[in-house]
């Protein structure tokens, strides 16, 4: 879940050819993410927990409980940071919590891998502005871009940015098959400042890193004003990125 520097200014700068229709926001979309730390020994016990808990996410996910779930291996370590998580996403929190409540009941929860843990952390994100292909992805590299927004940004900060510069350009490289997903995050339930969002897509085939970062510098290229006007509403010293590598599903 990683932007450069180049994708931090490029994310403010959207060419008008990739503004087709006017941005509105969606239903919220949850989502429930545990992040764990796993000692290295450990990592293939983890591989055996995702196939335990598959039979549970794909009847949510038949169900309509649920509209995806995945797991991911961080691919950029930190001797603090998480090696692994697992997530599932709702259309409301009382689909995220059903999900939640099997894994305690099947024992799934508490499985030998997860007991290995030497850090552990959850979160539930929600996000208005979203979308994915349907289907099924294997391997795929997710980044994540996360930002604290200043103490005097706009309360609609997030909103804006969202319509304005980052949805546009998201929509296009979804529509040619560059990305599978991405979506706008902020917390539903505040375990954190508030001000912090996050930036997410999930790549189609590794060439679409490249292709995401070129289009960032072309979006860039296009309009030069775009990277100070998102600079200025964030502090770009809480930034930090994610690079992770996973499997998933899409209703």
């Amino acid at each position: 879940m990683g932007f450069s520097i180049l994708v931090v200014s490029g994310l403010c700068i959207v060419p008008a050819s990739a503004q087709t229709s006017e941005v509105k926001e969606k239903p919220p979309l949850y989502t429930y993410v545990s992040n764990w730390q796993i000692p290295r020994a450990h990592w293939a016990g983890m591989a055996k927990d995702r196939d335990a808990t598959k039979p549970i996410l794909d009847k949510a996910l038949s169900h309509g409980t649920i509209v995806g779930y995945g797991s991911d291996e961080n691919l950029v370590h930190r001797p603090d940071g998480y090696t692994h998580d697992d997530w599932w996403s709702s259309m409301s929190m009382a689909g995220l919590l059903k999900v939640l409540d099997q894994f305690y009941t099947s024992g799934n929860s508490d499985t030998p891998a997860l007991q290995t843990a030497t850090k552990h952390e959850d979160a539930v994100l929600v996000s208005r502005y979203y979308n994915w292909h349907s289907g099924s992805y294997q391997n795929a590299d997710l980044q994540v871009a996360l930002y604290k927004l200043k103490d005097h940004a706009p309360e609609d900060a997030v909103e804006m940015l969202s319509k304005t510069l980052v949805v546009p350009l998201m929509e296009k490289l979804l529509a040619d098959g560059t990305i599978v997903e991405y979506e706008i995050d902020t917390e539903a339930v505040h375990t954190d400042a508030p001000g912090i969002f996050d930036i997410v897509w999930i790549a189609a085939n590794p060439e679409a890193v490249d292709k995401v970062n070129a289009a960032l510098k072309s979006a860039m290229a296009a309009q030069p004003l775009g990277g100070p006007a998102f600079l200025s509403m964030i502090d770009y010293s809480k930034h930090r990125d994610e690079l992770w590598r996973g499997m998933g599903v899409y209703k």
